[in-house]
């Protein structure tokens, strides 16, 4: 509901005002009803009004004084409508030069002021969508600086739009969590959106440094939040302090448990993608982490103290990193009974068991990357822990780990040989025909029996990017042969694209284009 403030100090009139029209019906609530231009400046430096409707002449502080007040000092942007007699109107021509929507002549007829409200409320609309756009452009330019690709002008863009100081961090905000049983994600959506809503909210005039779509090649259900020292300062709080308050804030919010994961700090915006990468390499490795509200990339990645280094079990670590060089299944199994036998002679505790898995991973990461150069180390963790996470040999002990030291076994083999081009071609047909369908490099690698890390790496390396990327980059180009060649609805041709979400299919054409579907089609009629 568009939200209405009635100014006039003859009672009588706002009443009249009030059971006009029906306001609700048409979009409108009366959020107050102020006697005189002081009283409605003091509300409007408090709430936020959609449309003012204001006499021109009252006591204390008249409709024009307080319109030249309110555009002067920038305290809403709320639209004026003036309300005058026939002998009064040379004020109502002033008003509209001080920026007045309209003006309206007394008796006030109802029509006349059912059509201001309608263009009022179109004309809202209208700001609203531009003020969306905007803030979808910067998001882009933003993240674009998050991945280390911005240019010179997206950083001068973001500078110029957001408050900035020294000290940079870029802090991912995660719902803890699996997926809904259907596998779609659909809970942990909604919830993501919710804690974007409530951190904008809690930001106030910062709202812009909480981004939501900050996923690279991943499925995620992440909110990125670009933190400046001033935010904690401004509040007379230290970081950690500020950080910790913003987490309890959004858990209470939202009625679920949030984890923070903060990348390293950095002197200024220009090094921001340094802090993102940081926290990126830390969220890997948090699932092999002792569970906190707040992961600090500082903290975590501090040498463990010496009597944790002396439970490295790495004898029986190196057997079974041996094991799977060799990718044989059941001397893997063996070796990881071995592994967790040994564990538990030892009495290690999780922090102990962490500090053996991380050499472990690092480990395997080291065996890929030798393998082939070119292979991204940051995407090989990714890998693994969503798969760790996936499989819970964590939680479910010895034949989880089994299951995924054997993947990863599979996975170094077919590093080994030649690329499978062939398997490509198959990939981009089923993109080319199915692109409107769930695609994913799991099902994928399932139907074609390949390895989908493996799978995922290839991909990147013959096409210069993430099979996700391709995919979206395909369907965006397909629903803009669609604007220009039909005259479908616009949510009808995300749908047939594969985006159920028009405002997620919105965002990623102007990723893409650089303009709304709507302004690209009228840009090329």
């Amino acid at each position: 509901m568009l939200k209405v403030l009635l100014v006039d100090d003859e009672v009588f009139i706002a009443q009249g005002l009030e059971v006009l029209i029906d306001w609700r019906a048409e979009g409108y609530e009366i959020a107050a009803v102020c006697q005189n231009g002081r009283e409605a400046l003091d509300y409007l430096r408090e709430h936020r009004v959609d449309l003012v409707i204001a006499d021109v002449m009252m006591p204390v502080m008249t409709g024009l004084e307080l319109l030249e007040t309110v555009k002067r000092e920038k305290i809403s942007d709320a639209s004026f409508v003036i309300l005058s007699g026939y002998g009064e109107f040379a004020f109502a021509q002033q008003a509209l030069r001080y920026g007045c929507m309209d003006y309206l002549l007394k008796p006030i007829e109802r029509d006349d002021l059912l059509a201001i409200l309608r263009r009022s409320s179109s004309a809202s609309r209208d700001a609203m969508m531009e003020q969306r756009y905007e803030r979808e452009y910067l998001t882009r330019r933003l993240i674009a600086l998050l991945y280390g690709k911005g240019s010179r002008e997206d950083l001068e863009h973001v500078r110029s739009h957001m408050r900035l100081s020294p000290g940079v961090r870029y802090v991912e905000i995660e719902i803890a969590g699996e997926a809904d049983a259907d596998g779609d994600g659909s809970e942990l959506a909604v919830l993501r959106e919710q804690v974007y809503q409530n951190c904008r909210q809690y930001l106030q005039e910062d709202a812009d440094h909480c981004v939501l779509e900050i996923s690279n090649n991943r499925q995620s259900y992440a909110v990125g939040l670009i933190y400046c020292d001033y935010m904690a300062e401004d509040r007379g709080l230290a970081e950690g302090q500020y950080i910790q308050q913003l987490h309890r804030h959004l858990g209470v919010s939202v009625q679920r448990e949030v984890r923070f994961i903060a990348g390293r700090r950095v002197q200024d915006l220009e090094q921001v993608s340094q802090s993102y990468e940081s926290a990126m390499a830390l969220r890997n490795l948090v699932p092999f982490r002792s569970q906190k509200p707040v992961y600090w990339y500082e903290h975590e990645l501090q040498e463990p103290p010496e009597e944790e280094r002396t439970v490295l079990l790495r004898r029986e670590l190196d057997r079974l990193i041996e094991a799977v060089e060799r990718g044989e299944h059941g001397l893997i199994e063996t070796r990881v009974r071995e592994l967790f036998a040994r564990m538990q002679e030892r009495g290690l505790k999780r922090r102990g068991i962490n500090v053996n898995f991380n050499y472990l991973l690092f480990r395997l990461v080291h065996l890929a990357s030798n393998l082939d150069s070119e292979s991204d180390q940051e995407e090989i963790l990714q890998l693994i822990s969503a798969s760790s996470v996936e499989q819970g040999f964590l939680r479910g002990g010895s034949s989880h780990l089994t299951r995924f030291a054997c993947d990863y076994a599979d996975y170094l083999t077919q590093l080994r040989h030649s690329e499978p081009t062939g398997i490509l071609r198959d990939i981009e047909r089923e993109i080319r025909e199915n692109y409107a369908e769930n695609l994913t490099l799991q099902d994928l690698g399932r139907k074609y029996f390949i390895n989908s890390s493996y799978l995922g790496q290839i991909f990147r390396k013959a096409y210069g990017q993430s099979f996700k990327n391709y995919l979206t980059l395909h369907r965006v180009n397909e629903a803009a042969r669609l604007l220009l060649h039909t005259d479908r609805k616009i949510g009808d041709i995300a749908e047939s694209v594969g985006y159920r979400d028009i405002d997620y299919f919105i965002s990623k054409f102007i990723e893409i284009k650089g303009c709304t579907p709507s302004r690209y089609r009228k840009s090329r009629q």
